[in-house]
């Protein structure tokens, strides 16, 4: 007997994730153009490594909008568990991308360290920098907010990837503040190398949450305990259960498990128990599909499909 049902949550819809994206790339244009502008004042290339971040941002943008718009689509035959993976391939891109950008970074952060330049209109290039990292802080926490409720991998990273940039904006605009009242003009391409490593490290922790969703990792040992904690209290009537299995893709949780009930008991009654367990895991857990499996607790055969790769 089996029971197959999905959350009771309304979906995410296309138009409740995509409009999030949309936003990413809007920001990511207008804080193209205000570092841009930063960089061509001043001459910095701390400025100019800030500025080439920005156009992996409008990258990422472009790609979470179109990966979005994959996941939201429901299951069909060829997706039986739907398209919510997309979203690991926009998180492992976006991560690529910054990897490029770091290296974009320090190969025109390092000629500077043998060959300093003078920084030029410090002042105005500084406060339009300073613009671009509030833009870019106000929309990382909506994006960080939204990927949060909606479980979208996607949403998360972009608003990680712009919170880093916000960072890297505040270090690179104290750096060039430095270099104005010391006159180290070292310090300029030594904080865009900083800035390279820094960045260079959020790609890759993207890319390895990206690996994670793809090679279907199990859910965070607090929602699994969760579930665990449902199905053990139905141990004193006799209940039990194994083979508990869990994974993730993109918004949607994936639950697995064998129950165990006395023999005697009709199919109905093992039937009414196992849709009162499948939905309190639903409750418990929103956007879940739980797949339960009734078996007999007495009989011997109910104990060989236990291993993991039954």
């Amino acid at each position: 007997m089996l029971g197959l049902r999905s959350s009771p949550t309304a979906p995410v819809t296309r138009d409740s994730l995509t409009r999030f994206a949309w936003l990413s790339i809007a920001a990511a244009i207008a804080t193209i153009v205000l570092k841009g502008i930063a960089w061509w004042l001043t001459g910095s290339v701390g400025l100019l490594s800030d500025a080439l971040e920005s156009f992996v941002n409008l990258g990422a943008g472009l790609l979470a909008l179109w990966m979005l718009t994959i996941a939201a689509r429901p299951a069909d035959a060829e997706h039986p568990f739907g398209h919510g993976k997309a979203e690991y391939f926009s998180s492992g891109a976006e991560g690529t991308m910054i990897l490029a950008a770091a290296a974009s970074i320090a190969t025109a952060a390092l000629p500077r360290l043998f060959e300093p330049r003078p920084l030029e209109r410090i002042g105005v290039g500084l406060a339009v920098s300073a613009v671009a990292a509030a833009v870019n802080l106000s929309v990382a926490q909506v994006l960080r907010h939204a990927g949060r409720r909606h479980r979208s991998i996607t949403l998360q990273a972009d608003g990680d990837h712009l919170m880093t940039d916000v960072w890297t904006s505040v270090g690179v605009i104290a750096a060039v503040t430095a270099v104005a009242y010391t006159g180290w003009l070292r310090l300029d391409p030594l904080i865009a190398l900083v800035v390279a490593g820094y960045i260079a490290w959020t790609g890759l922790g993207l890319i390895r949450r990206s690996v994670r969703g793809l090679m279907d990792y199990a859910l965070p040992a607090e929602e699994t305990a969760r579930v665990t904690a449902i199905l053990d209290r139905y141990g004193p009537q006799g209940v039990a259960y194994h083979a508990l299995r869990t994974r993730e893709a993109g918004h949607r949780r994936f639950i697995t498990f064998h129950l165990l009930v006395p023999g005697a008991w009709s199919v109905e009654r093992g039937h009414a128990l196992l849709e009162e367990i499948e939905a309190e895991i639903r409750e418990a857990l929103p956007h879940a599909n739980v797949l339960g499996h009734l078996e007999p607790v007495e009989h011997t055969s109910s104990y060989e499909d236990m291993e993991l790769d039954r």
